[in-house]
């Protein structure tokens, strides 16, 4: 598989000529989508979920898919019938050619004061985990995961024994887009040292291929 980051908590995922893209939000460049064959978007919040994008790649591929929960499909199903799927935790389904598996059911913390909201993890053909905006541990191993790396609900710490605890072989940064330049190599000593696992962070454009 070939992955490509995009801006913040998105990537773009190709197999066999086709095109999984995750989380095109407010913080994600225009040509995010371009191309999607199918789109999974963990939960509603705009840096994870711009309808105006997700419109935008359905209307330009009629075959295409979105696979989501319920309080982003509530507002996508009625324009695209039968093109958008509600999931949740513990379900599994093919997308586009590949086998994707949903894991977790909340939203981090923010603060206590604040209700938590339904957030959905995807694990990608058994191997590459991109968990939205939680610390969502898969119910089984995984070479890649997605590491959220900077947020309002989380802190570095955290961040680090969340890596220790999934223990894949790598993890590539994403949630990234409000991590300044002066911060990022500060995260990245610590995540490389502590971690347990290759650490790596890829510009907005930038591809790798990860092989299993």
């Amino acid at each position: 598989m070939k992955m490509t980051k995009k801006g913040h908590a998105c990537v773009r995922i190709e197999k066999d000529g086709r095109l999984l893209v995750i989380d095109p939000g407010a913080f994600t460049e225009q040509d995010a989508v371009t191309g999607a064959d199918a789109l999974l978007v963990t939960h509603e919040h705009v840096d994870h979920f711009d309808e105006g994008r997700l419109r935008i790649a359905m209307e330009a591929n009629p075959a295409a898919e979105i696979w989501t929960l319920r309080s982003v499909a509530d507002q996508l199903a009625a324009a695209f019938p039968g093109r958008v799927h509600t999931v949740g935790h513990g379900d599994t389904f093919s997308a586009a050619g590949f086998e994707v598996e949903v894991h977790g059911e909340l939203h981090a913390v923010i603060h206590p004061d604040l209700p938590r909201i339904t957030n959905v993890g995807y694990v990608v053909d058994g191997s590459v985990f991109h968990p939205g905006d939680a610390l969502t541990v898969p119910e089984r191993s995984v070479d890649t995961l997605l590491l959220p790396v900077q947020a309002p609900w989380s802190k570095i710490s955290e961040v680090i024994d969340y890596v220790r605890e999934v223990k894949p072989r790598r993890a590539y940064d994403i949630h990234d887009a409000l991590l300044t330049d002066l911060a990022r190599p500060i995260y990245d000593t610590h995540l490389g040292n502590l971690g347990g696992a290759d650490h790596a962070r890829l510009a907005s454009g930038e591809s790798v291929r990860l092989e299993r």
